[in-house]
C-alpha cells in the first residue's frame, strides 16, 4: 500500500512538473547563452539614410529616396535621418548607425583617407553607388557689407558652416588660398537655415554653403533680403594645386535666386551616394536598380534630382565604387574601364 503511495505522488510531482513549463515558467541557465539565430528570410531589410540639415539639398532629395526605396524595393524600410551633412553622415555609417549617406567628393575622399574632419575616427570604409549631382560652394554677403570678395571677409562675422561639416571644411580651405585663416575672421558654426536666420538678424555679413540649386533656405533669404553671390572663380586653381581636382569650375546660372540676375562664376563639388563597403552586393544592386527603374519618380524629388542618370551616375567619384555598383553599371552598358 505504502509503495502504491509513493508511486502515486510521483506521478502526480512530475504531471505538476509539465504543467509548470506549459506555463513559460523558466529556470536561469547556467552557462552562457547561445548565439542569436539569424533573423527569419522574410523579415524587412532596414536602411537608414543619412541626410542633412532641413534648409539643404541632402534633406528632401534623402526623404525622396527613402520613399521610394521602401515602396518599390522589395521587402525594404528605408527612413531618412536627418543631419548635420556630409562629415556625420560618414560617421554613421562608419560606426553602423546608417546605411547610406549623401555626401560632397571632398568629405568622402577624406574620409576613406581619415584626414580632416576625420583624423580622430580615422578611415571610414566607404564606397560610392551613385555621383548624384553638382553641388554650388555658396559664398553669400549681404549687399551693404562691402564684400566681394572671400578677402574681404578680415574681420567680419562669417558663418563658415556646422563644426565638422564639408561646408567647414571647404570654408577653411577658401579662406586659405585667399590667404587668410579662419582666425582672420569672426568665426560662426551655423548650418545653412541658422545661417540665413542670423543674416537676417544682421548678427553675420557672410556665409559659405555648399549645396545644390537652389537651396530652399537660401532661396527663402532672397525673398526679403538683399545680397550677393560672391565670385569664387579665381581661387578654384589654387584649391585644386593643394588639394586635388575634386573641385571644378562651375556657375550659380542666372534667374536660380532672385536677384541674381547673372551668370555668377565659381566652384563646384560633386555630390556621392555611398554605403559601407562591406555591404551585401545584392543590396547595393537592389538600391540601384530600384533608382534607376524609377528614374522619372527621382527625378520629381527635387530640381538637384533631375541631372542624375546611368551615364552621369558613374562620373565624377573622388572614392572607389563598390564592387556591386560596378557590376550593375556594367550591366546597364554605362561602366567604362
Amino acid at each position: 500500500m505504502v509503495k502504491r503511495m509513493v508511486l502515486l505522488w510521483l506521478a502526480l510531482a512530475l504531471a505538476l512538473t509539465a504543467c509548470g513549463q506549459n506555463t513559460g515558467t523558466t529556470s536561469q541557465p547556467t552557462t552562457a547563452p547561445a548565439q542569436p539565430t539569424p533573423a527569419p528570410s522574410g523579415e524587412k531589410l532596414r536602411l537608414i539614410i543619412g541626410t542633412g540639415g532641413t534648409g539643404g539639398v541632402f534633406f528632401p532629395y534623402g526623404g525622396g529616396l527613402a520613399r521610394i526605396l521602401t515602396e518599390k524595393m522589395p521587402n525594404t524600410e528605408a527612413t531618412a535621418q536627418e543631419t548635420g551633412g556630409s562629415v556625420d553622415n560618414l560617421k554613421l555609417l562608419q560606426n553602423g548607425e546608417a546605411q547610406i549617406g549623401f555626401t560632397t567628393a571632398d568629405s568622402a575622399y577624406d574620409a576613406i583617407n581619415g584626414v580632416a574632419a576625420y583624423k580622430d575616427t580615422g578611415k571610414v570604409p566607404a564606397a560610392a553607388i551613385a555621383v548624384l549631382y553638382q553641388s554650388f560652394i555658396h559664398v553669400v554677403a549681404r549687399a551693404d557689407a562691402g564684400i566681394t570678395s572671400v578677402a574681404d571677409m578680415k574681420g567680419r562675422p562669417v558663418s563658415i558652416g556646422s563644426a565638422g561639416s564639408s561646408t567647414e571644411t571647404a570654408a577653411i580651405r577658401l579662406l586659405e588660398v585667399a590667404g587668410m585663416t579662419v582666425a582672420d575672421i569672426i568665426p560662426e558654426n551655423l548650418g545653412v537655415a541658422d545661417s540665413v536666420a542670423a543674416m537676417k538678424d544682421q548678427k553675420i555679413d557672410a556665409f559659405f554653403w555648399i549645396g545644390g540649386l537652389p537651396t530652399a533656405a537660401v532661396t527663402d533669404l532672397v525673398t526679403t533680403e538683399k545680397v550677393v553671390f560672391i565670385d569664387t572663380s579665381a581661387l578654384l586653381k589654387p584649391l585644386v594645386d593643394k588639394y586635388g581636382p575634386i573641385y571644378a569650375a562651375t556657375v550659380l546660372p542666372a534667374g536660380t535666386y532672385k536677384g541674381a540676375d547673372q551668370n555668377v562664376p565659381g566652384i563646384g563639388v560633386a555630390n556621392l551616394l555611398v554605403v559601407r563597403e562591406d555591404m551585401p552586393a545584392d543590396q547595393v544592386k537592389g538600391i540601384l536598380t530600384t533608382i534607376f527603374d524609377n528614374l522619372n519618380e527621382v527625378h520629381q524629388i527635387h530640381p538637384a534630382a533631375r541631372t542624375l542618370s546611368l551615364e552621369s551616375a558613374v562620373k565624377g567619384s573622388s572614392i572607389p565604387f563598390h564592387p556591386a555598383a560596378i557590376e550593375f553599371y556594367k550591366e546597364r552598358g554605362v561602366w567604362k574601364e
